[in-house]
């Protein structure tokens, strides 16, 4: 199935993609058994939404060993667990308006595979995961670099208003250890991988993340970026393009200073 969550007619709704262009909605969160029902709607006649309700984003930082190269981290290459806030999400097609410079001078872009929750999960096995998974999403890692490199841990740089674009739909008619993840900034390839080069693989990653956080419906599991990280400016497009999935557009504006 192929989950998008939109505004329409003054409603935030869940539906499901049927085609390419039109959607059967919902009458309920498909986590919490919603079923089909009410007319389909055309895809161009609403607004899609971050298709996710979380509590909570769970993040995954040095899950492939370029970028680790490229970042010049130091120690062994094992996944780093970071929580970025519920306020963090910004929508498909939607504008990311940087913070003012004198909050941060550089703020990145990171192209990511993600993945809905479907099911509270704690305690599970990798073999298990396809039980708690709604299915899988594209997800930018909006960082800002000086102020991950000054705090020397994750939250500020990584948890802004905005910094987490998620959508434009969540399928789970993917094969998650095996899809092309590209990234481009103004229609040029920046970054392009496949999700088989993880270090730690979807399965075993949601499995050690339920060993220390309980992951509720809705939360979202974010799985780490490729190399090919690179700034972001004012009047800058980026798109996250997955195969299977779809493009993740995202439109980056200056903020003037007050």
């Amino acid at each position: 199935m192929r989950y998008v969550r939109y505004h329409h007619s003054g409603e935030d709704r869940w539906g499901v993609l049927v085609g390419e262009d039109v959607i059967q909605p919902l009458d309920n969160r498909p986590y919490m058994g919603g079923r089909p029902r009410g007319t389909p709607l055309p895809l161009n006649a609403v607004k899609l939404l971050a298709p996710c309700e979380p509590t909570k984003i769970v993040a995954i930082g040095k899950n492939y060993q370029a970028h680790i190269n490229e970042m010049e981290y130091v120690g062994p290459p094992k996944p780093t667990l970071f929580l970025m806030p519920s306020t963090a999400l910004l929508h498909p097609d939607s504008t990311l308006v940087l913070p003012p410079k004198s909050l941060t001078k550089q703020v990145d872009y990171e192209g990511e595979l993600a993945l809905v929750i479907s099911k509270k999960a704690a305690h599970i096995k990798p073999e298990d995961i396809s039980e708690y998974v709604l299915g899988f999403t594209c997800f930018n890692d909006v960082t800002a670099r000086d102020l991950q490199i000054e705090d020397g841990q994750w939250t500020r740089a990584k948890g802004l208003d905005g910094f987490a674009p998620v959508g434009p739909l969540v399928t789970d008619e993917v094969d998650p250890n095996n899809l092309r993840i590209r990234t481009r900034l103004n229609g040029k390839i920046v970054q392009d991988a496949n999700t088989r080069d993880m270090i730690m693989p979807v399965a075993d990653l949601v499995a050690f993340i339920s060993e220390y956080i309980t992951l509720l419906p809705g939360d979202v599991v974010v799985t780490g970026t490729p190399s090919g990280v690179g700034p972001m400016k004012g009047g800058d497009k980026v798109e996250i393009s997955i195969e299977g999935i779809g493009l993740l557009r995202t439109f980056i504006e200056e903020r003037e200073e007050a």
